[in-house]
């Protein structure tokens, strides 16, 4: 009876121990997760602030006013 309480306890004790890994995995992978997506994040703030400064850039009058407004076809 003794040695099947210490068998017991024993596989409770490794239980917790792996219970205790896989939580800190899981905890870690969360973490990195959250700096990826955080990273992502800025990145696209970045490249929206520059689409941006490049679409207020490229808009300009043409040089000539009738320039473009028409289209020669030929078939």
């Amino acid at each position: 009876m003794l040695q099947l309480m210490y068998r017991v306890r024993r596989f409770f004790k490794m239980d917790i121990a792996a219970m205790s890994v896989v939580m800190a995995n899981s905890q870690v992978r969360s973490d990195a997760s959250l700096a990826m997506i955080a990273n992502v994040k800025d990145l696209m703030q970045q490249q929206g602030a520059q689409l941006t400064e490049m679409l207020s850039q490229s808009v300009q009058q043409a040089p000539h006013p009738t320039l473009g407004k028409s289209v020669d076809i030929r078939l």
